[in-house]
C-alpha cells in the first residue's frame, strides 16, 4: 500500500482536482437535501402554491445535475490516473525485460511474466480509479454533511461522531484478510498462466510421449485452485458488504429513532429539521460505506502491486553501455581481448570463470568443449547479451561498456541454432538484416551468397512467398540460410555463430560452411562448434572445460597439448566412420 500511496502522491494535479470537485460534490449533496426538504415542507405544511416552489424545483434540478456531473468527473479523473500508472508500470516491466532479454527468458515461466504484465497491472486499476478518489471524497463529504447536520440538530451530530468510526474499523480488519486472499489469488493465477502457456508450447512433445492427459489434469487442478482462490476473495467481499450495510442501517435507525422521538413524543424539533437530518444521514453513511468497498478493492490491488514489485526488483545484471560512437573505430573488424572475464547464473548457478584470450581482426575463432562447458555463455558475453560479473572485455583497447549499445549491435551478427523467422515474406525476413531499406538487388545478392537463392526462385511467388510464424514451412537448414542472408545484407564486422550446423545434413552443412568462409573474408568470425571437423581449420580454438579456459591454440597445437581435446576429436571421428 505504501508503494501505491507514493505513486498516487506523484499525481498532485489530479489529487488537487479531486479535492476541489469533492468539495463541490459535498455542497451539491447538502443543497439537494435543502431544496428537497424545503419543497416538501412548503407544499405539505405551508400549503405553498406551485408558482412559489418553482425556484426551489429549479434549484433541486440544478443540484441533481451538478451532482451527477461531478460524480462522473471524479470517476473520469480516477480512470485517467489509473491509465497513466498502468502505462508507467508496463513501460517499467518492458524496459526491464528488454534490457536483458536473455536473462528474462531464463528467469521463470513466460506465462507468469505475461500474467504479471497484463493481469496484475490491470488489478491495480481499481486502487487509482476507485480507492484514491473515494478516499478524497470521503475525507470531505461526510465532514461537510456532519457540519450541516450539527448546525440543525446537535444530538444527531453526536450520534454520527459516535457511530461513524465503526465502519472504517470494520473494513480495515476485513481489508487485511482481503490482501492475503488477493495475493493467494494472484499466485494461483500466475501458476495457472505459466502452466497453460508451457503446455501449449510443448503440446507436440506431450502428445508424442503420451503425457497430454496427465498434463490436462495438471492444468485442470491449477484452474480449480485459481477458482477456489477467487471464490475466497469474493466471499470476503460479500461478508464485507453485508457488514457495512448492517452497520450503516443500524446507525441510520438510531438517528431515525432519536429524531422520531423528539419530533413526535417531545415535539422539541420541527418537521423541517427532522426531515433535513433524515435526508442527510443516509448520505453521510453512504460515503463511509463506499470507502469501505473501495478500501476492500484497494487492498486487493496491493496483492497485485506486490507481484509487480517483486518482478521489477528481481535480481538483474545488465550490460553497461557508454556513449562513444563506433563508426570510426570499426572501419575494419576490431581487436578484442578478454581479461579475466566471468559470469555466474544466480548465486548457485553455473559460473564461467577468468577467461583470458585475444581475438585479432579477421581471425576465425572457434569455441569448443563438452556440453555445459560454457560455450554459449562465453559467446553471449562477447556479443554483449550478458553482463560480465568479473574481468573486462576490451574492444580496440577500450572497454566494451565505452561504446553505445545500438552502435555495437549494428556491427555484429549473431546466428543461433534456431534463428527466429517472423511471419511475413522471405524478402521481409532477409531485409531484417539491414538497418535501411534494402533494395531488391541487395536482398537477392545476400540470398545468393547464403546459398538459398535457387530454392527461393523455384517457389511460385519467389521472394514474396509467405512464411508462417516461427518459420513454419521451412526446414532447419533453410532457416539457417535466411539468417546467413541477413548477415550478408548487414555486412557486420563481427559474426557470431552458436552451433549453426547442429542437426543439419552434410549437404546443408557444406553450404553453410561455404557461407561462413565467405563472411570471414570481411569480418571476424567467432563460432561455437559441436561438430569439430567444421572448425579444425580455425585460426584459434578455445577449449572450455567446467566453465574455465582449459587450453587454446590451433587444432594441431591442441591435439598435442590437450588430451581431453584429442579424445573429443577421436570420439567424433569414430562416430562419423561408423
Amino acid at each position: 500500500m505504501n508503494q501505491l500511496k507514493a505513486i498516487a502522491k506523484q499525481h498532485k494535479g489530479t489529487r488537487l482536482f479531486l479535492v476541489f470537485s469533492s468539495i463541490l460534490y459535498a455542497l451539491t449533496v447538502i443543497l439537494q437535501a435543502y431544496f428537497l426538504v424545503t419543497i416538501v415542507d412548503a407544499v405539505f405544511l405551508q400549503s405553498a402554491s406551485f408558482t412559489e416552489i418553482v425556484p426551489y424545483l429549479m434549484g433541486l434540478l440544478c443540484a441533481l445535475v451538478a451532482r451527477s456531473a461531478l460524480s462522473y468527473v471524479n470517476g473520469r479523473a480516477g480512470v485517467k490516473m489509473a491509465t497513466k500508472v498502468k502505462q508507467q508500470f508496463r513501460q517499467s516491466l518492458l524496459k526491464k525485460y528488454t534490457r536483458n532479454p536473455l536473462q528474462t527468458s531464463l528467469q521463470g515461466q513466460s506465462g507468469h511474466k505475461v500474467s504479471v504484465f497484463m493481469d496484475a497491472i490491470d488489478e491495480i486499476d481499481s486502487y487509482f480509479s476507485k480507492y484514491v478518489p473515494q478516499v478524497i471524497q470521503t475525507s470531505i463529504v461526510p465532514l461537510f454533511i456532519w457540519i450541516a447536520v450539527s448546525m440543525e440538530h446537535v444530538s444527531t451530530g453526536i450520534i454520527m461522531i459516535i457511530t461513524a468510526p465503526f465502519i472504517p474499523l470494520f473494513y480495515i480488519i476485513i481489508g487485511i484478510m482481503t490482501q492475503k486472499k488477493s495475493e493467494e489469488q494472484m499466485d494461483k493465477m500466475a501458476l495457472f498462466s505459466g502452466r497453460f502457456l508451457d503446455t501449449l508450447q510443448g503440446l507436440t512433445t506431450l502428445k508424442l510421449f503420451g503425457k497430454s492427459k496427465q498434463q490436462k489434469d495438471v492444468i485442470r487442478q491449477s484452474s480449480l485452485d485459481f477458482r477456489d482462490a477467487t471464490m475466497e476473495v469474493l466471499k470476503v467481499a460479500f461478508v464485507s458488504s453485508l457488514m457495512l450495510e448492517l452497520i450503516s442501517m443500524l446507525s441510520i435507525g438510531i438517528i431515525a429513532l432519536e429524531v422520531g422521538i423528539r419530533l413526535v413524543v417531545f415535539e422539541s424539533i420541527s418537521f423541517y429539521t427532522a426531515f433535513f437530518v433524515l435526508v442527510l444521514a443516509p448520505e453521510f453513511y453512504l460515503s463511509l460505506k463506499d470507502l469501505g468497498t473501495a478500501f476492500h478493492t484497494g487492498r486487493g490491488s496491493m496483492g497485485a502491486a506486490t507481484k509487480i514489485q517483486e518482478e521489477l526488483e528481481q535480481e538483474e545484471h545488465n550490460v553497461q553501455w557508454g556513449e562513444a560512437s563506433v563508426d570510426n573505430a570499426f572501419d575494419s573488424p576490431p581487436h578484442i581481448s578478454l581479461d579475466g572475464v566471468g559470469f555466474q547464473y544466480g548465486e548457485e548457478g553455473f559460473a564461467l570463470k577468468s577467461i583470458c584470450t585475444t581475438i585479432e581482426p579477421y581471425e576465425h575463432v572457434a569455441i569448443v568443449g563438452r556440453s555445459g562447458a560454457g560455450k554459449s555463455t562465453l559467446l553471449y558475453l562477447i556479443a554483449g547479451l550478458l553482463p560480465k560479473t568479473e574481468g573486462e572485455i576490451m574492444v580496440n583497447h577500450q572497454p566494451l561498456s565505452h561504446y553505445k549499445e545500438a552502435d555495437w549491435f549494428e556491427r555484429i551478427s549473431y546466428i543461433t541454432q534456431h534463428p527466429y523467422i517472423f511471419a511475413g515474406t522471405i524478402r521481409e525476413n532477409i531485409a531484417l538484416g539491414s538497418n535501411i531499406a534494402a533494395s531488391t538487388e541487395q536482398v537477392e545478392r545476400a540470398a545468393h551468397k547464403a546459398g538459398i537463392a535457387d530454392l527461393i526462385q523455384s517457389l511460385e511467388q519467389g521472394y514474396d512467398t509467405p512464411i508462417g510464424e516461427g518459420g513454419r514451412g521451412l526446414s532447419g537448414g533453410e532457416k539457417q540460410r535466411i539468417a546467413i542472408a541477413r548477415a550478408f545484407l548487414k555486412q557486420p564486422s563481427i559474426v557470431l555463430f552458436d552451433e549453426p550446423t547442429t542437426g543439419l545434413d552434410l549437404y546443408t552443412e557444406q553450404i553453410l560452411q561455404q557461407s561462413i568462409n565467405e563472411l570471414s573474408k570481411n569480418a571476424t568470425v567467432i563460432s561455437v562448434a559441436h561438430r569439430l571437423h567444421t572448425i579444425r581449420n580455425a585460426d584459434k580454438i578455445l577449449f572450455l572445460a567446467n566453465g574455465e579456459l582449459a587450453n587454446q591454440g590451433t587444432d594441431a597445437q591442441l591435439m598435442k597439448a590437450s588430451t581431453d581435446y584429442a579424445n573429443m576429436v577421436s570420439v567424433q571421428q569414430e562416430g562419423v566412420e561408423r
